[in-house]
């Protein structure tokens, strides 16, 4: 190996373009691939969120690599700690029977690796918070055999003539040449209405059944005709997963949840519109694609808000997927059009879900990296970067053995950077919440439902909170549960930010709320919640970075958009500029 390529970082460029002879190492001192992006069992999300209230430090560390760095040499530490998540807060609001002495189904015994945290559950608060889990095991998912069995048996891709098995209820497969993507075929007979009432989940349960779920850290979609999909196309890792149709686009309107609809059949249809409405609708829509073509329309209108509708089509909020009530009209625009770009591909939504989390697409890329060579390092931290002083150039690292590896190029994420040299950057925070629920937000005829949901500020200068439910045919949760991902840019803490959300759409069922047997409850029943506040770094110029060596390249972690266009333009701009120094 002449040279390497210190990764440590979640999305890993197109192997394509990295010449013959190169290699790419992949550092990463967690003990599970994708960082903030990855995906969990629900023991090992426990285990992730005793690591965050905890924060300890790493001991494992050789004292001796000092010795290492030559008289012309310098260093820029690193972060021993991640510090991109904040206050993490869970809580259990389901029956809690004793979980105790339940064990995971199917887990594997727990083994005694350094870095490597224990699973014991949760720090207990007496009155909400779930009881211990001594027996639930530390995230090993990212290469479990039948997780792994289920990716590789995904249908072949084949250049030309593809078929698209769509999972949307009720359509028939699409065929498309333009088209590299399968779509996962999980359960796709809608289950029958039960005239029984609902069984209770216990938390036992969800315990025992933990390895069901796959709990992202970060919830977005794919656009159908997005830069992730023409990435997954293009470099043929769309291969390694399968993917799920968001069924149904809802809104939040008079304090109930309504479907929005998204196609000019839907609106036509749609018995929550008047006919004058629905022609508005059709020829502001129809309008919103082509507005280019008619700047004099919107002209002055640019930076400021416009009433366009009627109150009764107060939805659109949840076609334009803005979470910033101060856009400006052309951003409005834009995000309506990329919406109704992107309908009809794949099915009657603009949107795809990875089977098993969107944790699942930094694997896939980690899967081809190692095709063509890659080499990756769990639970290996890295202490510093060493810097050449007369060139300013970065010649090696020092791991936490005390062993230094020679590179060329590094691509470093921004959270392990140190506070010296992030000095001159401001942060924003994003928040986010996770929950586990007995029912859908919008009863139907069929469970298999992923929907997506957006709900307006209350204030102004708040931001819009978006809402994805995902069902089990998602390989995200167990049978009769729903999985709720809340996320909103922060203004405050997470649970001050989206509680106030989760209590008009679900029911806490608290000590102090007892309802009878015989009494139907209208609002779901949240089971288990957890809140965090992750970092966003995005948006960052590299300018801001104090004394940062020019073959040094950073990536940030996730943003608060729904769609993943700036991870993929991040990974496009670093491609850019290593090709470029790789032909120069």
């Amino acid at each position: 190996i002449r040279s390497f390529l210190p990764l440590i970082f979640n999305l890993i460029p197109l192997i394509e373009y990295i010449p013959s002879g190169q290699r790419v190492l992949h550092v990463d001192s967690r003990n599970y691939y994708g960082g903030n992006w990855a995906s969990f069992s629900f023991s090992g999300l426990l285990s992730w969120i005793k690591e965050n209230q905890e924060k300890s430090e790493n001991s494992d560390e050789c004292e001796d690599w000092k010795k290492l760095i030559l008289e012309n040499e310098e260093v820029i530490s690193l972060n021993k700690k991640d510090k991109t998540i904040e206050h993490v807060e869970a809580f259990c609001f389901g029956d809690q029977d004793s979980a105790k002495d339940v064990e995971e189904a199917g887990a594997l015994p727990k083994l005694p690796v350094f870095g490597a945290s224990g699973a014991e559950g949760v720090a207990q608060d007496p009155n909400k918070e779930c009881p211990p889990l001594d027996s639930a095991v530390a995230r090993a998912e990212s290469c479990e055999p039948e997780k792994a069995a289920s990716v590789d048996t995904a249908s072949t891709v084949e250049e030309n003539d593809t078929e698209v098995n769509c999972e949307n209820e009720g359509s028939p497969s699409v065929s498309s040449s333009e088209s590299a993507l399968d779509l996962g075929k999980a359960e796709a007979a809608p289950s029958e209405v039960s005239a029984q009432e609902p069984k209770k989940i216990m938390y036992s349960q969800i315990v025992r059944e933990g390895r069901r779920f796959n709990i992202d850290l970060v919830s977005k979609l794919l656009y159908s005709r997005g830069l992730l999909i023409d990435l997954l196309i293009k470099s043929n890792v769309s291969r390694y997963a399968e993917f799920k149709n968001a069924t149904r686009i809802l809104a939040f309107r008079e304090g109930k949840v309504e479907q929005v609809p998204c196609s000019r059949a839907d609106v036509f249809n749609s018995r929550q519109l008047t006919m004058v409405e629905k022609r508005m609708l059709m020829k502001f829509l129809t309008f919103c694609l082509d507005y280019e073509q008619h700047p004099d329309e919107f002209q002055g209108s640019t930076t400021r808000t416009v009433r366009l509708l009627t109150c009764s089509t107060s939805f659109f909020h949840s076609i334009a997927m803005v979470s910033e009530t101060d856009c400006s009209t052309v951003e409005g625009l834009q995000a309506t059009r990329k919406f109704l770009q992107c309908l009809g591909r794949y099915g009657n939504t603009p949107f795809l879900f990875p089977l098993y989390g969107q944790g699942e697409i930094p694997q896939c890329f980690c899967r081809m990296c190692a095709v063509f060579g890659g080499i990756y390092c769990l639970r290996h931290s890295v202490q510093c970067l060493v810097v050449d002083k007369e060139s300013g150039r970065c010649k090696a690292i020092i791991d936490h053995f005390g062993q230094r590896i020679s590179a060329n190029y590094f691509i470093v994420e921004d959270s392990y950077l140190s506070e010296s040299v992030c000095r001159n950057v401001c942060y924003r925070q994003i928040s986010r919440a996770v929950l586990i629920t007995d029912q859908s937000v919008l009863k139907t005829d069929s469970e298999q439902q992923v929907s997506i949901l957006t709900v307006p500020p209350v204030d102004l200068g708040q931001p819009a909170v978006c809402v994805i439910e995902l069902c089990s045919s998602t390989m995200t949760c167990m049978k009769d549960t729903y999985l709720v991902h809340l996320t909103c840019p922060s203004t405050k803490t997470a649970r001050e930010d989206l509680e106030p959300v989760v209590q008009k759409l679900f029911h806490l069922n608290t000590e102090a709320e007892k309802e009878t047997e015989n009494e139907e409850l209208e609002k779901p029943r949240v089971l288990w919640a957890v809140y965090f506040n992750m970092r966003d770094s995005s948006g960052i110029d590299r300018n801001s970075y104090s004394n940062l060596p020019s073959n040094v390249y950073v990536c940030s972690g996730p943003d608060s958009a729904l769609g993943n266009d700036c991870a993929v333009k991040q990974v496009s701009k670093t491609n850019f500029f290593l090709v470029a120094e790789f032909q120069f």
